[in-house]
Order: structure tokens, then sequence, then C-alpha cells
């Protein structure tokens, strides 16, 4: 008994050290710990972000806070209900729930449980850096504690719902609310109301627009614990229940697009965490304010979007956008990207390859030229240039479509199983993409040949000035680099002589490519996509409710790429496009191909003028190669006796000289010795004689085969009688 007695005072005596050790390095940890009524009057205190120069951007579009009478009561019992029942029951920190939430996370040897009260979150969102380390729990403990004792519930529950993050572009509830509903904090719906408590648990996880199942099964989640703990009526619940989430933000156009896409690059970089748990970060952003600036100039009738990408460093320097970056048909700027290029590489064409450009029935697929099929010949480069569909999609055909559909998946385009049609070729889709997934796209080719998706962020660091992400961009290989220097060569041309021409009194390289799509009662989307090696600049026009627009790609979208491209480059001008090795510049018989339409190497002994210049990849270039000069060669000419005359009819080879011998009872003499000329008479013949005639092409130096035409015989003429009128 003596020693059991012993035993608990010893037990009790090391348990009192432990407890005052604790207590004592509370208090140690915690001393001068106060509370800062700026940092709980201020919203977004948590995150900063700069633009491409360091330069802190103003977030403008933050509303004020809400005040607590503007907050519906059942929009904070949505919180309350959600994220701490016993909120109006404790004093900041929820004793009973730690301890029970360290017990499970003991036993299930994991520590995802938090416990945290509101009270403890509005400290952590406000005051405390992202460290995770007990002392930074037990400073939240007692910030908490003085927090409950300065203010009122109401306060504490108002401080808070202002100071989230709410997903997207949204800070605070009165941001929040017309960001996903374009109403107020005061005009939310119990159903409204419980979708922003559901989101906050992990704003991009439940996001409606990624993932709209899952944010509706939060929403009815919360508005269940609503009911439960007498918050919500059954009838209320059952409405509320029925209720769609939203499918789009209400208030996209209000918002810099830019900034935008920086919360959702931020959200994505970390995926689960809560506003809080990002502590105070500084995002470093690549954004260029006198950029954004100059894309928000443009006014049109219709909604627009535009970027510049800078291709070197994989970055978007500005987005202006009126209709959010939504996924649009892409029309003719989806030809580079899906045939033309994934052709090139497979070795099917080359710029020069001949292609006709004819009505062409494709198992009851009849695709037509925006002016009606020609019925003539064109190379690929010209077909391309000026964006003519018919030989697109012939290429396309040959290419095959699980090709193609391959080749948009390695710059992340992916398409459906409904997109594999041959319309493929000229934008014919579901969906479509975006302009920023299409501009990234575009960019492999001035990347020669690489793919990395654009990011909007460059660092992010936290409070203490540690780096907790930087860009990095990892280029993956789509295309050879001499396809692509291809591809840029051709798409030069749609500046010099094609659809994008608007674009060609630029002083430098540009590439370019426009697109027009067409419904039923008019255009709805036009592109003009243009590129140098530094920066691309791209340009979508239309309505987000499909109604038609006057603009065609090579109309407003290029003049507006135009005025962009003059800015960016008002000072400087970009790079030279990267050349390849493995591409080379020859010349092709200009007869043989525009006659015979096939691509042949020109006869080096050819004058001028009768050949053309083209490029080519090494690996593909052309085999044949013509003789036409070096070894003259005709068809074998006709030859007519008439009148006591031989005529010879030469084919038309004007570009050779010829030599014409005859051949008598032994003797060669030559009748002929010049030009061309269509016809060449002999008429020293005599008749009953029989003449043998040789023809000899020349061209210079060269000399052709000789081509010994049939013997001839002049017949003689009959004698007429003398009495010839008797009968």
């Amino acid at each position: 008994m003596k020693r059991a007695l012993t035993i608990s005072t010893i037990v009790l005596g090391i348990i009192a050290v432990i407890l005052l050790a604790c207590f004592f390095y509370y208090f140690g940890v915690t001393a001068g710990v106060r509370i800062d009524e700026k940092k709980l009057a201020s919203e977004n205190t948590f995150l900063t972000l700069y633009d491409h120069n360091g330069t802190e951007i103003e977030a403008n579009a933050i509303r004020a806070s809400a005040s607590s009478s503007e907050i519906p009561e059942y929009v904070k019992n949505a919180f309350v209900a959600v994220e701490d029942k016993r909120f109006y029951r404790h004093h900041g920190v929820d004793y009973k729930r730690m301890l029970a939430a360290g017990w499970r996370n003991l036993t299930s040897f994991s520590f995802r449980e938090g416990a945290s009260t509101i009270t403890q979150q509005l400290i952590k969102n406000t005051h405390l850096s992202s460290e995770k380390t007990i002392n930074r729990k037990l400073k939240e403990i007692k910030l908490a504690r003085l927090l409950e004792k300065k203010y009122e519930k109401d306060e504490i529950l108002t401080l808070y719902l202002n100071s989230i993050y709410f997903g997207h572009s949204a800070f605070g509830i009165e941001n929040a609310s017309h960001f996903y509903f374009g109403k107020s904090a005061a005009e939310l719906a119990p159903a409204e109301g419980a979708m922003l408590a559901a989101l906050i648990k992990s704003p991009n996880r439940y996001s409606p627009f990624r993932d709209a199942e899952a944010c509706k099964a939060r929403r009815d989640l919360v508005l269940r614990l609503m009911r439960e703990q007498d918050y919500l009526g059954e009838a209320d619940y059952r409405a509320a229940l029925d209720v769609p989430v939203p499918t789009a933000p209400a208030e996209s156009e209000t918002t810099n697009a830019y900034l935008s896409r920086v919360y959702d690059e931020l959200a994505a970089l970390f995926p689960d965490a809560k506003s809080g748990d990002w502590g105070s970060l500084r995002i470093y952003t690549y954004y260029h304010p006198d950029l954004q600036t100059e894309l928000e100039k443009t006014s049109t009738d219709s909604d627009i979007c535009t970027l510049v990408r800078g291709n070197r460093a994989q970055a978007l320097l500005a987005l202006h956008s009126t209709a959010g970056t939504p996924e649009r048909l892409p029309a003719s700027a989806i030809k580079p990207l899906a045939v033309y290029a994934p052709a090139l590489e497979e070795n099917l064409i080359c710029p020069a390859t001949p292609l006709l450009d004819e009505r062409t029935d494709f198992g009851g697929y009849c695709p037509d030229d925006c002016g009606g099929a020609t019925g003539t010949y064109m190379s690929a480069r010209y077909a391309l240039a000026h964006s003519v569909n018919i030989p697109a999609v012939k290429i396309l055909n040959e290419l095959g479509l699980a090709r193609a559909a391959d080749y948009l998946g390695k710059m992340q385009l992916s398409t459906d199983e409904d997109d594999l049609s041959l319309a493929l070729a000229l934008g014919g889709m579901r969906r479509g993409f975006t302009l920023p997934a299409l501009a990234d796209a575009y960019a492999v080719f001035a990347n020669c040949g690489k793919y990395a998706a654009s990011a909007t962020i460059a660092r992010v660091e936290d409070d203490r000035g540690r780096t907790l992400y930087t860009h990095s961009p990892v280029q993956d290989r789509v295309f050879s680099e001499d396809t692509a220097a291809i591809m840029n060569d051709m798409l030069q041309s749609a500046v010099t002589e094609g659809t994008a021409k608007k674009l060609r009194t630029l002083p430098f390289p540009v590439c370019a490519k426009t697109g027009t799509a067409e419904g039923d009662k008019g255009n709805t989307d036009a592109y003009c996509i243009s590129y140098t090696r530094d920066h691309t600049v791209a340009v979508w026009m239309g309505n987000r409710d499909y109604t038609p627009i006057q603009a065609t790609g090579g109309g407003l979208p290029a003049n507006v790429a135009l005025r962009i491209n003059k800015f960016l480059y008002r000072s400087t001008s970009p790079s030279a496009f990267a050349e390849s090795d493995d591409v080379v510049k020859l010349r092709f018989d200009k007869t043989v191909y525009d006659e015979q339409h096939i691509v042949m190497l020109a006869d080096p002994a050819a004058p001028a003028g009768t050949d053309r210049e083209e490029i080519f990849r090494k690996s593909a270039q052309p085999v044949l190669q013509s003789s036409f000069f070096s070894c003259p060669t005709i068809q074998t000419p006709a030859i007519i006796c008439q009148n006591g005359c031989v005529q010879i009819v030469l084919c038309q080879t004007e570009y050779y000289d010829y030599e014409i011998k005859r051949v008598n009872r032994g003797k060669i003499a030559t009748i002929y010795s010049g030009k061309y000329r269509k016809n060449i008479c002999d008429n020293s013949v005599k008749a009953g004689e029989r003449y043998v005639y040789t023809v000899i092409p020349k061209y210079g130096e060269h000399i052709g085969t000789p081509i010994v035409l049939p013997e001839v015989c002049i017949k003689e003429q009959e004698k007429v009688p003398e009495d010839w009128w008797r009968g």
C-alpha cells in the first residue's frame, strides 16, 4: 500500500512538472502577442500580388466589406453549422473538439483532422504565418481568446466572412456573392449562402465551375447540417436542395481576366489549401500593366478576348476579356495545328505539294471553300496562306483523324470522340478551345517544336521570404525543329499574301493565321493569332450567346493584332526565327509542276524563269530531277507531205534550238538549224525520191537524243491528158 502511494505521488509529480513546464512554455511563446485591429479590418492582407517589375498590383476589383446587418442570419448560420457548430458556446477555443480531434488523429496515425474554431481561423487568416508548428498553434490559441474578450460573437463572425477566400478571384463574402451570383451578400438565398460555406474547405476542389457535382454534394451537406442544428426549416431545406449551382461566373466581364487566372493558378498550385493555410504570401507574376492597358483599349460591339504570351519564358504577360476565356470553335485557326504541321511531320506534304481544289464527296461530307472551289491545283503553302478549305480536308483525310487528335493532345488540346470527323480540319467540334490554349499551341512553332503551357505566376514566397514555388517550364517535343521552321515560313506567307495581310506593314517577320466560324445566321467567331520568336499575340471576337458578329478573322481581329504588335515592339524588334540545318532550299521544275502536278527538282542547266524555289525537309526532299535542259528530249514530231513539200511539226519546246538533217541517196543535208519554230518546211524535195529526216534538240552545249522520223516519199503528180475534155 505504501509502495503504491509512493508510485502515485511520483506520477502525479511528473504530471505536475509536465503541466507546469507546458504552462511556462505557453506563456514564454505567447508573451507579447497582441491583436492588431488594422489586420482585422483589411481584406486580402494575406495575399500580395506583384507585376513583372516587382511592383505591387492594386486589387481594385475588391469591394468593401459587408457589414453584419447586411449579411442574412441564415448565411451566417451556414458557416457556423459546417465550420464551428459550438461557435456561440466556446470562448475562442473549443477544447472538447480539440481533444476529440487529437484522439482521432492519434488512433488513426494521421494528423489530417483539425479543430480550429471560426475565431482561430480568423486569427490564422489575418495574424499568423503559414508555418505548421506548435509555437504558431499556441499563439493562435492565445490570440483567439484575446479576440473573444474584445469582440462580440457577431463581430467576429462578420470579420471572418470578410477575410476568407472563396476561390477564383473572390476574397470576402461580398466579392464572392457578386462573383458567383451577381448580387450583394444581403440578397443571398439560403442555398447560395450554403454553397459559399461549402467552398471554403477547399475552394479549388469544390468550385462549381470545376466539379459541379462535388460542389452540390457539399452544399447539400451544409443545408442538412443547418436543418439538423435548427437553422433552417424543413420546407426551406427541401426548396434549397432543388436550387442548381451556378455554371459560370456572374461577373467575369468586370473582373481583370489576368488576375483571375493568377488566382486560379495559385489554387491549382495549392489545391487543398484554404486561404488561412497560405499565410501571408507574396505572388510574383509575369503581369505587364502597360500591355494590359493596351489590350483593354479595344472597343467592339461584340465580346473580345486578347492576350500577349512571352514565348521564351512560357508566360502569359497580359490578358483582357469581356467574356472570360470560354471554349469556342477554333474555325480555320486549327488548320496549322491539326492538319498542316502534323502532315509535314509525317512527310505527307511539303510546302510545294500540289493540291486540287475541287468539290469532293468524303463519304457524305462535302466541304466547300468560302468563295467556292476553284477547280485548280494550288500549293500547300498557298492553300494555308489563303485558308482554302477543301485542300485542308484532303490532307486530314490522308493524315487520319487519330493521328491529328494525337498531335493536338500533345499540345493539351483535347478532343472528344464526337470531334473525330473530317470537319475537324475546319474547326468543326463540339466544344472547341480557349484562346490561351490556342496561343500556347501556336507558340510550339516559335519554340522550335516544343510545347509548354503558359503561366502567370513566376514564383511564390511566404511571409518569411522563403520560396515556395518557382515556375520552371518543362517543354515537351511535339514537332521536329525542321517542321517548326517550315511552318514558321509558311505562316509568314499568310501575312505577306494571305488572309492575315493586314499585318504585312509590320517592319519585321511575323507569322499569323486567321479563322472565321460561321453559324446559320452569320459569323459567330473570328480569330487572328500572330507570333514572333518572342511573343504570341492572339485575338478572338464573338458573343457569349453565339449571336452573329460582323467581323471576320482577317478584318477587325487582324487590325487589333496589328495594333498590339506595334505597341509591343514600339522601341525594339523581335528576335529572328530559329533556323534549322535540316531544312534546305531547292528549286523545282515549273513546267512539270504546272502541267503534270509533280514536284521535280529543277534541271541544273535550266534558265531563269523555268523553275521555282521552295524549302523542304532534308529527310523528305524530292528525289526525281528534271533533265529537260541538260538532256534535251522531245516527243516525236509529226511529218506531213503536202503539195510537194515535206512539213515537220515540232512539239512545244520553245526553250530548245533544233537541227534538222535530211538523208537522200546517202547524202546528208542540214535543212534547218535555229530556234524553235512550230513548222519547218522542206521545199527542195523531188517527186519519187525517198527522204529520211532526223530532228536533234539542243540547249546551249547540251545535245539531246536524235529522233529519226519515218521515211517519206513525194508522189509524182499525174499528168493531165490533153484531151481531158473529151471525157
